[in-house]
Formats: C-alpha cells, structure tokens, sequence
C-alpha cells in the first residue's frame, strides 16, 4: 500500500503530514501528487470527501519551496467557487506549510480591501480567491498576475455551473502561458470538456471513481410528498422535515438541511428553533463573519442542524456529519452528489433523506438517472397520507368557518340569480303566448299603456343576450306603429296619421 513517504514529497512536508496524524493517502491523493510533483497537468475526478484539497496544496508547497514572491506578484494561484471553500483551502495550507515560510493570501468578499492589499503589497507566495474578488483587485491596479507559476481551479465544474466561465477564462488570460494548472472535480459533465481542453496541456487525468457516484457509505432514503392543499403544503413539509429527524432518534447526532432557495432556509430554521430545535441558517446573503461563526459552531458541536443553500455543498471539510436531509430536490442532479457527500466522508457511514413533490419528480429522476440507481422509496413517519397542517390557536379555529361562510352564500347568490333571470323571462313569453292575439289596433287605455312600459325591459335583456330576430317578429306596440314604441317624436305622429287618412 502507497504511503505519503513514497510519494516524493518534502520533509518538511510529510513532517507536518505525520503531525496531522495522515500516514496513508487516499486514491485521488495517490494519484494526482506524483505527476502534479512533475510539474504536469493535472485533471482531477473525484466525489467528494476523498482529500482533494491535499492533492494541489501538497505538491504545490514542495514546488514552491525554492523562490520568492514579489509584491503584488504571487507565485500561484488558487481559485474556488465560494468564500467558504477558498476559506478552508487556506487552512489546509497554513496547516500543511506550517514548517516553511511561504506565505498566503486569502481574497474573498466580507473582508476589507485594506487589509488583503497590504498582504498582496508584501508578496505572497499563495493566492487563494474567488474570482470576483480577484478581479476587483487586478482592476483596482493592486495585482499582477504574470509571475503565476501553479494555477489551480477546485471545484471546476461548479465553478462554471455558477456562470463563472467569462471570469474563468479572463483570468487564464492574464497569467502566463507556461504555468501548470490543476483541475479538480467530484463531477466532470460533458459541456466543460471543451474548456478543459482549452486550459490544460495534455493532462494527467486521474479519475478514482466515476463521475457523479455516490458514497457506498451513505444510506439513502426518499419520501414522496404531497400535501393536502395547496396553502398548507408548505407547513406540512416542514412538519414533515422535524418528523424524520426525530424518526432518527439519538442516532441523528448533526444534520445538515438543504434548501434550494434563500429565503427558505431562514423559514425552516426559525421553524426548527420553534419547535425547541438547535438550528442555524447558513446562506450567501450572511455577512462572512456570521458565516463563519455559524460554520464554527456547527463544528464543535455547539450548532446540532444546519440549514443551508447550496453555498455549503461543495468542498466544506466538515467532519463527522451523520446526517444530510434534502429539504428540497436539488434543480441540478450533480447538486445531490455533493450535498449527501457531506456525510459518510473518511470511510465512516452516513444516512441522507429526501422530501420529493410532485413538482420535482423531473429533477428526481434526472438524479436517479446520473447516480444509474435507485433511491430507496420510505414512508412518511406521519403515515400514508399528508401530514396534518399546525393546528390553529382555538380562537382562529372558532373564526375559521364564520369567514368561509359569506363566501359560500355569495357565490350561491350570484348563481341565484343568473339562474332566475332566465326563468322570469321564460314566465312572461308563456304568458304573452297564452294571451289572445288582438284582431285590430285599439286605443290603448291606461292600462294597456302600464303594461308594456314594464314588459318592455325583456325584450332588451334577450336581444343584450343574442335573441336575434325577436323584436323585428313580435306584434307592433303601443298604437300600433310598427318599430316605433310609446316615444315616437309628434312630428313623426302627425305625419303618419295623415297618411293613413289619404
């Protein structure tokens, strides 16, 4: 079995290696080192939690030991996706390079430019950023990066899933040609090979395990959901969130939760805290230092659950995780791969649970499909159907039907009366069907002249409704005129009766 002594590397390297307690590297490490050693290119593919930062940070160091960096000119580069991420690539170097004197930079958001610009003016022989805040930097004139000789890019695809392939390549354009450059990955998707090809030359591929497997470790579980109506699903799935995490008892020593969206994740911690629940949030909208404290605590242990964005998926060293719950489908299956390798990490094993809707059933199986298995269907620990909504204080319950009814009884009254006006309308066309027809105009009395100022308002209402024909076929009304009615003008009068005298 390889040992990091075979590996060629410092002694002062493997001294602080040994201090660390590490004496046998694990296969993306065993692979990637020798030929990173060399000074090649490297193209690192492996799932999570299988020592991927000691596989660039390692032989970066021994490759750096000769040499000095000048101001505002490092001598490497490192980029991560997340503040979180370049945060513990920076601990694992200061952990590693403890017995040199190389030193570091760490560039991400949340921190002053003050403070990272007097680093950068005295020289670092490390970089270690995000690329937004490393271009802030080059643009504000305080960095220069044509003395970069190792370049590294963790997390790559994740880096241009997140849209950051414009900065990626600008970045490559600035340092030279001649450098090394590290790739590393838990997933490599077809798309980015092009880029791949564009960055490294000729590659020393390493790929320990396929991309986007699952820790054999980790035991799966899904629960399909549905809630009972619409308004209430929300407070179900959260109902149903705390019902699996208590399921799992005392076995359920810390739990990560994830969500997909921002303001979710504040939701179902302030939910957990209410039910007596030792929860954080963790998202990118937190000041860094809140993120930090929050990261800490989980750690030691002071934090049991941590709600959390996909910010935290990727890279974080968090150890002794037994639990990961899907608060939320992920929308990208390689998202699920990194989120439950946050459990079972070291060879220890793991349990991760999914709540899936009916509205993420495509995103689920696109997960089944790049994992090619099956997730393991399980029952809703609230029984076979929904689980019932938080029950209502009493005085809610007791207002709850009193404001369905008006409601109720001013939908039937509409209908009331769109039902009705058809009938009243029925009633008098049999009426004036049943009446005898009159053989000859007569004078109208006063009777006959209320009659058809009432009746008249029907006939509108039929020909507003599309009853064509019906006024040019009925009798002429009033004396007799026909199309004209009971306000014909005088003028039009008189010069009818003449007429009918001649």
């Amino acid at each position: 079995m390889t040992k990091f002594s075979d590996l060629d590397l410092s002694p002062k390297v493997l001294k602080a290696i040994e201090e660390v307690g590490y004496d046998t590297p694990t296969p993306i490490q065993a692979g990637a080192i020798p030929p990173a050693l060399l000074g090649r290119d490297v193209l690192g593919i492996a799932q999570t939690g299988t020592g991927k930062t000691a596989s660039f940070t390692l032989p970066m160091i021994c490759n750096l030991g000769r040499g000095r960096a000048r101001a505002r000119m490092p001598r490497s580069l490192v980029l991560a996706p997340t503040r979180e991420l370049a945060a513990q690539v920076a601990e694992n170097f200061d952990l590693y390079a403890k017995h040199t004197k190389l030193t570091k930079a760490l560039l991400i958001g949340g921190v002053s430019f003050g403070e990272q610009d007097k680093l950068i003016d005295r020289g670092v022989d490390v970089l270690i950023a995000t690329p937004g805040r490393l271009l802030d930097h080059f643009e504000r004139g305080k960095l220069i990066l044509s003395d970069v000789k190792i370049m590294v890019v963790d997390e790559a695809d994740r880096m241009l899933d997140m849209g950051f392939i414009p900065d990626i390549e600008r970045i490559f354009g600035l340092t030279p040609f001649t450098r090394q450059t590290l790739f590393f990955s838990a997933t490599m998707a077809p798309e980015i090979e092009r880029i791949t090809n564009m960055f490294l030359s000729n590659p020393e591929r390493i790929e320990v395990a396929r991309a986007a497997t699952t820790n054999e470790n980790i035991t799966q579980g899904v629960v399909m959901f549905k809630g009972s109506r619409r308004d209430r699903a929300a407070s179900e799935k959260r109902k149903l969130l705390r019902a699996l995490i208590e399921s799992e008892g005392e076995g359920c020593s810390n739990a990560i939760i994830f969500c997909n969206r921002k303001v979710d994740v504040d939701i179902v911690a302030k939910s957990m805290k209410k039910y007596g629940m030792n929860a954080e949030p963790i998202h990118g909208d937190l000041d860094q230092s809140h993120r930090m404290k929050t990261l800490d605590g989980f750690r030691d242990g002071t934090i049991q659950f941590l709600v959390a964005s996909d910010v935290a998926a990727r890279g974080l060293d968090i150890p002794d995780v037994s639990h990961v719950f899907n608060f939320d489908v992920p929308s990208h299956a390689e998202d699920y791969v990194h989120r439950i390798g946050r459990t079972g990490r070291a060879g220890k094993s793991g349990k991760t649970f999914m709540i899936c809707e009916p509205r993420d059933e495509k995103n689920f199986d696109d997960i089944e499909r790049l994992v090619e298995t099956s997730i393991p269907r399980i029952e809703n620990p609230l029984g076979g159907s929904a689980p019932a909504a938080e029950a209502p204080a009493p005085a809610e319950a007791a207002e709850a039907p009193a404001e369905d009814k008006p409601k109720r009884t001013r939908t039937r009254s509409r209908s009331r009366k769109k039902d009705e006006a058809p009938k009243a309308e029925a009633a008098a066309e049999s009426v004036a069907e049943a009446a005898p027809a009159e053989t000859a105009p007569a004078e109208p009395t006063p009777e006959a002249e209320a009659t058809p100022a009432a009746s008249e308002d029907k006939p509108s209402r039929s020909r507003s409704r599309g009853g064509r024909g019906r006024g040019r076929n009925q009798e002429p009304k009033g004396d007799g005129k026909p199309g004209l009615g009971d306000h014909m003008p005088d003028f039009i009068a008189l010069s009818f009766e003449d007429r009918k005298a001649g």
